[in-house]
């Protein structure tokens, strides 16, 4: 038997099903898949399946001083104890076995690993590699056709990666949490890679702290042409030229941008045109996608690092595009682009354009910078699924990718430029114009730039790029266009932008920080650490400190340098120039230098982490002591505002039960306190100053009787707002009565004069900013409806008390589909056809429908 082995299961599947013809069987070794056809059988790891880790003697942070980490033995230990058993037990049964993870440092090491655990029962059975840059019928097929040996020397550039990752992570992750006191969950994490990194953020935010804005003043014209009766205006800006000849259009002085504005704003201000220069310009088709420029371009879509890598990995183990992990920006010579391009002939969305490629014929494809051997750029195979196999941002990537390929075989387009310059003389408007004006002159100049798209050319086929044009009408020389209004606008200049998601992982990649298969992983591990918040990343006052905190004891954690250095002597490794024990052994030696600097002054340390630590769950002052009011953690679980100083200050704010809390920037006018976010997946909100939620709280205007105890207690239905800033429609007897119904949380209600026919109670309305009314109707009837959306049986049954999913099924069953029809329904009938539900209950649902 041929044992065949990928690096996960959904790969295994993949290829299980193109070397089979689509005629492997699954047998489950628990919940290991193994797919067997004729005399081979295949089987997935989970990436890993053995890890490193120091002995369990090393285990116990507070008797393992973390010094001792730094020379302490490593061992390699199964991960994943089923999988390394049924791996195990077919590899005894095999004659051959075919390594097929993904090639890359990362897949290689994989493999190695489970090369060894092969070995360890049996040590004679042939070991084959193949190589292959995607999952596709051709692709793997001619892999296995041609099998190769493991590269031991890439695999030991991943295992000195782990393990110097390992050592430095583990010791100083230890040092910096035992200082802190901060152990259990809410340990303080340092890595490698991801503290370099975060000194980026860091630096950065420390850049737009410490920016300090400037005035200055812009200045513009609408300026009209008169063509054969008709006019036209268009928009053109002021500019002078600075002391260092440099064209500007900045005004620094708001006396000289006054002067501008007085002549152009004149009644006779006309603009006599100077120049009319034209010009065609080339604008080339983007280069083929790399792992980086694929980010990016994910990016401007709205995917995160880690969201857009996950989903291409997903299309790569369907066949649908090649590996995503890449540094090549030059297609092999062995791509036929024309081929490919007519794989996509009759494609209901990429047909149309992939015939249009074809028909005008393809342009040589474009090439980047990077050029390497090891995968081609992420292009698509040339197999394409379904619509309805993709999820939408599935499909959104496939057809990225597709397109991407598609533009780099494409023509240029072609873009006409036309600037016009023009002069509007000071006249009667100034006394003394070159004593006033920014350039010391008698008129001020205007500049027009318009452009326009001559040929699409690549755009055709990729509308991510923007291709609006700027209509600046034709002028001439000489001609005299009136000035038919000017604008003098006040603005400040900007601090630095912070990183995007995107351009953080391209100055990573500058940098020398990371590798392409790990740089987005790296920064999700900034999120999960809570080192920052927000998209684009914010780095939080914990991530500050411990940057701080490096900086000032022990630079070497934050030195960039010094990961790329160790990232150099990686890829090293892998081209055998020099071996796993020196590269470990010299990032043992930098590692202890780090230590002699950080013992030296671990109480300062701590406490300036314990400092940071409570400024980053600050709000603001409290409001009854003055102490800082904090984010504090409910010991059942949620979360709510609490004074420092308790227990003298027993001061309390309540937050939404829904989601985690996140302090934003915004900052209360009234009550000084920073506004929360609450962190939810797609139900994220806002919650605003929660202060200002507890002041608003109370009840609203009365909507009508209580379903529940309206007849027989007199109880009314009220629109009421919690303390926690949540609202909904109670019955005013509440605690004695707990009828409610929810209400959204954001908007305006307005109650309107239209009323439910079957309720009784008036139809609601929420109004939210300029948007159209979201007519919510009768809060009932909208509580039924969302029930029925939500439920597991489809109908609005569930939204009665007392009825679940299973009891909402016997009643379908029974011909009762939803409340509506239930109110209809006789009990003592219902009751017969229906296990376990007396016709009394049926009449309390009734009652309460």
């Amino acid at each position: 038997m041929e044992l065949i082995v990928t690096e996960k299961d959904n790969a295994a599947r993949r290829i299980a099903e193109i070397l089979s013809d689509g005629s492997a069987d699954v047998d489950s070794r628990g919940s290991v898949n193994v797919y067997r056809w004729g005399d081979r059988a295949c089987v997935g790891l989970s990436g890993h399946v053995v890890g490193v880790d120091f002995p369990p003697e090393y285990s116990d942070w507070r008797d393992v001083e973390p010094v001792e980490l730094i020379d302490a033995p490593i061992e390699k230990r199964a991960t994943q104890e089923g999988i390394v058993s049924t791996l195990q037990s077919l590899a005894e049964a095999a004659d051959r076995v075919t390594i097929a993870t993904d090639y890359d440092r990362e897949g290689e090491l994989i493999g190695k690993e489970a090369y060894e655990l092969v070995r360890e029962v049996d040590e004679d059975v042939p070991i084959d590699r193949v190589l292959f840059s995607s999952i596709t019928q051709t692709e793997v097929r001619s892999a296995f056709a041609e099998p190769d040996d493991i590269d031991f020397d890439l695999a030991a550039a991943g295992e000195a990666r782990q393990i110097i990752d390992l050592v430095w992570g583990a010791a100083l992750t230890r040092f910096l949490s035992l200082s802190s006191r901060q152990l259990g969950e809410d340990f303080i994490s340092v890595g490698r890679v991801q503290t370099p990194t975060l000194k980026l953020l860091v630096d950065r935010e420390r850049e737009i702290q410490a920016f300090d804005p400037e005035d200055y003043w812009e200045l513009f014209a609408d300026v009209e042409k008169d063509d054969d009766g008709s006019s036209t205006t268009f928009e053109s800006q002021y500019f002078y030229h600075d002391d260092e000849g440099t064209e500007a259009e900045r005004v620094w002085d708001e006396d000289a941008a006054e002067a501008v504005d007085a002549v152009l704003s004149a009644d006779s201000a006309a603009a006599t045109v100077e120049d009319v220069n034209r010009r065609t310009r080339s604008d080339d088709p983007p280069a083929p996608f790399n792992t980086t420029a694929f980010i990016r371009a994910a990016g401007s879509l709205g995917y995160g690092a880690q969201r857009a890598m996950s989903i291409a990995e997903d299309l790569y183990t369907a066949g649908y595009i090649t590996y995503p992990r890449t540094d090549n920006t030059v297609y092999p010579d062995d791509l036929d682009p024309e081929e490919l391009v007519a794989a996509y002939e009759g494609h209901p969305t990429l047909g149309e354009d992939a015939e249009a490629l074809l028909e005008d014929g393809l342009a040589g494809p474009t090439e980047g910078d990077d050029e390497t051997t090891d995968h081609p750029p992420i292009h698509p195979t040339g197999e394409w699924p379904d619509r309805g196999d993709l999820s939408d941002d599935e499909w959104e990537i496939f057809e990225l990718v597709v397109r991407r390929f598609f533009a780099t075989v494409a023509d240029a387009a072609r873009w006409e430029h036309l600037r016009v310059t023009a002069s509007v003389p000071a006249g009667d408007a100034l006394a003394e114009p070159a004593a006033v004006l920014p350039d010391g002159g008698e008129s001020v100049s205007l500049k027009a730039n318009g452009k326009r798209l001559l040929e699409a050319g690549y755009h055709d086929v990729y509308p991510y790029f923007s291709t609006s044009e700027n209509y600046v009408p034709d002028v001439s020389e000489g001609e005299v266009l009136p000035v038919d209004d000017s604008r003098l606008e006040a603005k400040q200049t900007q601090p630095p932008r912070r990183y995007g998601q995107s351009r953080l992982i391209e100055t990573m990649e500058e940098m020398g920080i990371g590798t392409k298969s790990t740089r987005h992983n790296t920064l999700e591990k900034l999120y999960d650490r809570g080192y920052v918040e927000g998209d684009p990343p914010r780095p939080t006052q914990l991530a500050m400190a411990v940057v701080e905190a490096a900086e000032e004891y022990a630079d070497h954690v934050v030195s960039e340098e010094m990961t790329a250095e160790l990232e150099a002597d990686m890829t090293a490794i892998a081209e055998g120039e020099i071996d796993l024990e020196d590269v470990t052994e010299e990032s043992r030696e930098m590692l202890e230098t780090v230590f002699e600097a950080l013992v030296q002054s671990r109480e300062e340390i701590g406490e300036h982490l314990r400092e940071s630590l409570k400024a980053d769950r600050a709000l603001g002052p409290c409001p009854e002591c003055g102490e800082d009011l904090l984010l504090r953690e409910s010991r059942y679980g949620g979360s709510f505002v609490g004074c420092d100083g308790y227990p003298d200050c027993e001061f309390t704010l309540p937050l939404p039960d829904t989601g985690d809390p996140l302090l934003l920037e915004d900052r209360c006018e009234d009550h000084g306190l920073l506004h929360v976010k609450m962190l939810a997946g797609r139900n994220t909100f806002v919650h605003g100053c929660p202060l200002c939620r507890q002041e608003e709280a109370g009840e609203g205007e009365i909507l009508g009787a209580c379903p529940d105890c309206g007849t027989a207690e007199g109880g009314e239905l009220a629109i009421k707002t919690l303390e926690n800033g949540s609202r909904l429609v109670g019955c005013t007897r509440y605690p004695d009565c707990e009828y409610s119904l929810p209400l959204p949380r954001n908007g305006d209600i307005v109650v309107t004069d239209a009323t439910c026919d079957q309720h009784g109670l008036p139809e609601l309305e929420v109004e939210d900013g300029d948007d159209e009314p979201w007519e919510l109707g009768c809060p009932i009837c909208n509580y039924r409806e969302y029930q029925a959306r939500e439920s597991d049986s489809g109908s609005d049954l569930e939204a009665l008390d007392g009825v679940g999913a299973a009891t909402a099924e016997k009643l379908m069953e029974a011909g009762v589909e939803s409340i509506d029809e239930l109110v209809e329904a006789d009990p003592d009938s219902v009751a017969a056809e229906v296990d376990g539900v007396s016709a009394e209950r049926l009449r309390e649902w009734k009652a309460k429908a």
